[in-house]
């Protein structure tokens, strides 16, 4: 078991294999791909003249709209050489199929192989996943591919249910956990209730899928520190797409998530479609590398980060992926200021007040965004009530509209029945449209 030797070797030598590997995907696209083959004649490219990273700026982008409306005219195999289906959790708009060769999946279980590896994982952990191996949620199986491919141990035991994930970690032991981390705030809540020793228990790291941990700048947001704060453990966080088929993982620096370069290349683009620099926020946008059933070249995910290609104290050589600051669809615009959900999250995570909540967009009357908090507070009364509102009347400097609801109630607007992952944000702005 090691490293693959590409991520520690010179930025010029990195950039030679991609551009050899993007070659080879252009040519590919070109036999295989309906709609790319479309693309091409449409704008007239002759894909021999990109031959470097650069060249990519010769191809218009693919956008999210273009995969829901062309789905199946992405596929570059027949149908009898696809081994397994996924889709998106349409998120930011209606689902999208992902459809997978058996290549394809071995690609996935090596893509979460050397995430782990990058998250210290070894042969000697046990991983508690707490997320969903079901409803064509590529995650799942990407996790456990990887894990099994590590030759670590795996228990699936699902979202969820603190009782049973205790009960789980203490007859099972084991020393790593998946999870989204604001549940793991519930895990800790349980242990305090249950005078459960969280230091003594098996678990040492966790793996945070699905939710910021940190801030833009790689420092502890509100909801890492209050995790590390109360637990023991290490964080490592990640970021991925079912699109891309690929996570960006941090290691023990906590400096970013690493590109894995034989598997993709990604660009941060502005709003002309043209590539920023370091440190300046863009939308990330991937050119995937290896895929044989639905590979994709410039596809823009919606998600805004910053980049860093400074060479990591860890030794790789890799471009690293900040948090994301927002995804472009879900920006609000409201009473005059310009809001990302994280930054809501941020602030929501930070009141004792709140135990839990749903952000829920919508258009008024006459179409301007309005924001309307469904909250779980820590007391039904008129104290806690007034201090919810000043906090937020201070931090925002405009008064979101509030809705005080039960556990069970939110328990329902999080998890509705079609969901495999908790709804923290509802976008309702197009629905009446």
């Amino acid at each position: 078991m090691g490293f693959p030797e590409i991520l520690f070797r010179p930025a010029d030598q990195v950039k030679t294999m991609q551009e050899q590997k993007l070659r080879e995907l252009l040519a590919y696209t070109a036999r295989h791909s309906p709609f790319y083959r479309a693309l091409f004649a449409l704008h007239r490219i002759d894909i021999a003249a990109v031959r470097t990273i650069e060249d990519l700026t010769l191809i218009p982008p693919t956008r999210k709209e273009d995969l829901q409306k062309r789905n199946l005219d992405f596929l570059c195999t027949a149908p009898d050489k696809i081994a397994e289906y996924t889709s998106t959790s349409g998120t930011l708009g209606s689902p999208v199929t992902i459809a997978l060769t058996h290549r394809d999946l071995e690609r996935l279980a090596y893509n979460e192989y050397t995430s782990f590896l990058c998250a210290d994982g070894s042969p000697a952990d046990i991983y508690q996943l707490m997320l969903t191996l079901d409803r064509q949620f590529m995650a799942g199986i990407a996790y456990y591919s990887g894990i099994r491919r590590l030759g670590a141990g795996v228990i699936r035991l699902g979202p969820g249910v603190p009782a049973l994930q205790w009960e789980t970690i203490r007859r099972l032991k084991p020393t790593v956990l998946v999870a989204v981390p604001s549940f793991l705030l519930k895990l800790i809540q349980y242990a305090k209730d249950y005078h459960i020793d969280l230091d003594q228990c098996s678990v040492k790291k966790a793996i945070c899928i699905g939710e910021n941990i940190r801030h833009a700048d790689l420092s502890l947001n509100i909801l890492g520190k209050k995790i590390t704060e109360a637990w023991n453990i290490r964080l490592y966080s990640t970021y991925a797409s079912t699109e891309m088929q690929t996570a960006f993982t941090e290691c023990r620096e906590g400096q970013g998530g690493h590109l894995q370069p034989e598997l993709l290349i990604v660009e941060l683009l502005d709003d002309k479609d043209q590539p920023v620099g370091p440190g300046i926020p863009g939308e990330v946008t991937i050119t995937t590398l290896g895929i044989e059933g639905m590979p994709l070249l410039r596809y823009k995910t919606g998600d805004i980060c910053t980049y860093s290609d400074q060479p990591c104290a860890c030794g790789r050589t890799s471009l690293r992926l900040s948090p994301i600051i927002g995804r472009k669809q879900q920006m609000i615009k409201y009473k005059g200021t310009t809001l990302y959900p994280p930054a809501l999250f941020d602030l929501l995570n930070e009141m004792e007040e709140v135990v839990d909540f749903v952000i829920e967009v919508y258009s008024n009357a006459v179409g301007l965004d309005e924001i309307l908090l469904h909250l779980v507070p820590a007391a039904r009364t008129e104290d806690c009530d007034h201090r919810i509102r000043a906090y937020l009347q201070a931090r925002l400097r405009v008064s979101p509209h509030i809705a005080y609801l039960s556990p069970p109630e939110l328990q329902k607007m999080q998890f509705p029945e079609t969901s495999r992952k908790a709804i923290k944000f509802l976008d309702r702005r197009n629905e009446y449209k």
